[in-house]
Formats: C-alpha cells, structure tokens, sequence
C-alpha cells in the first residue's frame, strides 16, 4: 500500500451553453477557440502546481463546473496526460465528469457514443450526469438546455460505452412543484434500466444574483409557481428519504445517496477534510491547514494560471468549525478519536453544553464514539451547524 500523503484534485471547466437560471457558480459561454486555450492553461497550472506536491497521491480527480461536458474527448485526454505525467494518481482512483445532457444529446447517435466513450478511453470512470428533473416545464423553467428524452438518451448511451458508476443530480423545492410531480420525478429515475449507483438531491436555494432571484423580487413566483413552503420542502426531503431506502440506496450524506459501494469519494473527502487542489478559474483548495483560491478573470488566468491567487492560513478555530459543520454532514457524523488525533485534545471543552442541548432537543444523538445528526436534526441542519460556530 502507498503510504504517501493524498491529495485530490479538483479541475473548474467555467464554460456552458447559457447559465442556468438558478446558477450562481463561475460559469459562462465561450468560445471554441477559448475552450483551447484554457485546456492549455489548465495543463500550465498543473505543471506549475505539480513541482510543489510531486510527493502526494492522487486518489481523485473532478472535473466540475459549468459543463466540462463541453470539452472533447481530444481536450480531455490532453488534460487527463498531464495530470498522469505530473501526478502519482493511485490505480483505483476515482474520477468523475459532470455531464449536461444538453452538450451532448444534439449530437447525432454515433457522435455521442463516439464523444461519450471518448471521455471513457481518456480515464473518466465515473459519470456525475445533470438532469435536475424528470418533468420538461420544470427544466424549461430551471433554463436547462435539455428536455428528458434528451437525458435518457445520454444516460442509454453511458450505459452502452461502459459507465457504470453514474449519478444523476436532481433538485426539488422548485417554484410551482408539488410533492406529487416531485414523486414522479423520483420514480422516472428509479424506473432506469439499470439503476443509476448515485443520486444527488438538493433543495433549490434562490441565491443572490441568479435569474431567479430576480424573478422572485418582481413577484413572479406566485398561483402556479408558489415557491413550496419550508413544511412541503421538508415533506419533499423526509419521502425522499423513504423512497430512495425502499430502492435499495443509503443516505450517507444530508443531500446524498448511494448504492453499497457507490458513496462519491472525493466528495466524502471535501466533508472529512482531506487535502485537495483546485485547478482552473476560481478553483479553491484546502492543503496543509491552508486554503488556496484562484483568480477569478478568464482574460488573466489565460495569460497566467497562477496570478490573481490568494492564500488564507487558517486558524485553529476555523480548523474546528470546519471539522465540525462539514463533518456533521456525514450520517456517520464525526468521531471522538478523529478530532482529538486532529486536534491533540478532546472536544469536551468546546461542544459539551452545545451537545447535551441537542440530543435533548432530539437533533442529535451521542455514543462513546462520536456524534451525528437525526432524521430531525439532518431537516434542521443549518440550525444545528451554527451552534458549532465559534462567536
């Protein structure tokens, strides 16, 4: 077994189609001859990251974004050659692509097989596919470039080039949605041949800054497109946990489930703090207690990967809190014998009363190993979270 330090590697790719209308992410259109040349940038940085953490392996690798499904399979590889020339990346990594439909299912049949095994041939052994919804109105109102026959026509030809580790994200608490049309939502996905190894589920938050948040200031989300109560949003998240049990998948995180097996490494990593490097646009990372962030100009970053970037040493407090509200994510929670091999002292000290008043509040419950929130205390979590914060 390789003994070196871990660390994962996270890749933006900032290009889409048109941003989503609930989008707040680092994301916009381009061009194809600026897609090259942040493929050339992207594979600069990690040269240039690359000399400073030759002695870490990499157990994970993420393309996110925006839509890295924009890429080709040519670009990919180029990327995916220079992580493996710069990086010791373990054999058994895992490394996943975030995949629009929309990028794709345009395509005739044979140019998406073709692009979708070409990402399979350049080492992408994990799909992470976007359909948010299984009801066409809801995506034509999420701004999503797709309808749901387009999905399952990505999702059937993943299945045919050879995926078998798939997850498709979804969104609930949307404007207008009922817990009925969620169901359905819900039972399209499940009625999938195969079953997808993952789901993601989030429940829409009207961020600053997006199309809908707009909308909601002009008051357009009223009679039919009612944004659902906190009470049905709720209602939305307790069947969704239900449901997905009976199919066979475990909660292990509060917006994440997965066949046995299937949890998302590099996710679980971000929640119990593993070190991981950011590479591209605005990309962020967590290494050695500092975090690190990009710059976030597209005309800079082209000219030069590495200006614009910041670093933040953080403080043994900022340590604990992240322990704490990113651990408690986790179903399994966080352990005793993790944050004292962290942190040198048991949490005693600074959790004892905030612990006692939770249980007894039936947000949490306690053994000798650790803590983790209930079913009410995962509905209430922000709540909880906060508590854990240092004033």
């Amino acid at each position: 077994m390789d003994e070196r330090k871990e660390l994962m590697l996270y890749l933006h790719v900032p290009f889409c189609v048109r941003k989503c209308n609930y989008c707040d992410f680092l994301s916009f259109a381009c061009t194809e001859e600026t897609r090259s040349r942040y493929v050339d940038a992207l594979c600069r940085e990690l040269r240039e990251r690359g000399r400073e953490y030759s002695g870490r392996i990499v157990p994970s690798i993420f393309f996110g974004g925006g839509t890295p499904s924009l890429l080709s399979p040519a670009q990919l590889s180029k990327i995916m050659d220079c992580i493996r020339e710069t990086f010791s990346v373990r054999a058994d990594a895992e490394i996943t692509m975030e995949c629009n439909p929309g990028t794709v299912a345009n395509l005739s049949q044979e140019q998406e097989t073709e692009k979708l095994r070409g990402f399979r041939a350049a080492g992408i052994n994990r799909l992470s596919i976007g359909l948010q919804s299984a009801n066409d109105e809801e995506l034509k109102l999420l701004g999503r470039i797709h309808d749901y026959q387009a999905f399952l026509k990505t999702y059937a030809i993943a299945r045919e080039v050879g995926f078998t580790n798939v997850n498709v994200d979804l969104m609930n608490a949307l404007p207008g949605q009922t817990l009925d049309t969620w169901k359905a939502t819900l039972e399209r996905v499940l009625a999938l041949k195969p079953m997808p190894e993952h789901l993601s589920v989030y429940s829409l938050i009207m961020e600053e800054g997006t199309q809908f948040a707009a909308w909601e200031s002009q008051g357009k989300f009223e009679g039919k497109l009612q944004i659902p109560s906190e009470e049905l949003d709720r209602e939305m998240y307790a069947y969704t946990g239900t449901r997905l049990r009976e199919a066979g998948f475990s909660q292990y995180e509060i917006s994440n489930y997965a066949r046995e097996g299937y949890a998302c490494q590099h996710n679980v990593g971000y929640w119990i703090r593993k070190d991981y490097l950011g590479i591209g646009l605005g990309s962020a990372s967590l290494i050695d207690g500092v975090r690190y962030s990009n710059g976030t100009s597209l005309e800079e970053y082209l000219k030069d990967p590495l200006a614009g970037s910041e670093e933040e040493i953080l403080t043994r407090s900022d340590q604990i809190e992240e322990f704490a509200f990113l651990g408690l994510r986790m179903n399994c929670g966080i352990r005793r014998a993790d944050f004292e091999t962290s942190f040198g002292e048991a949490w005693d000290g600074y959790w004892s009363e905030i612990i006692r008043k939770n249980v007894a509040d039936g947000l949490l419950e306690e053994d000798a190993e650790g803590i983790r929130l209930t079913d009410r205390g995962r509905d209430l979590g922000n709540y909880v979270f906060s508590q854990f914060l240092f004033d």
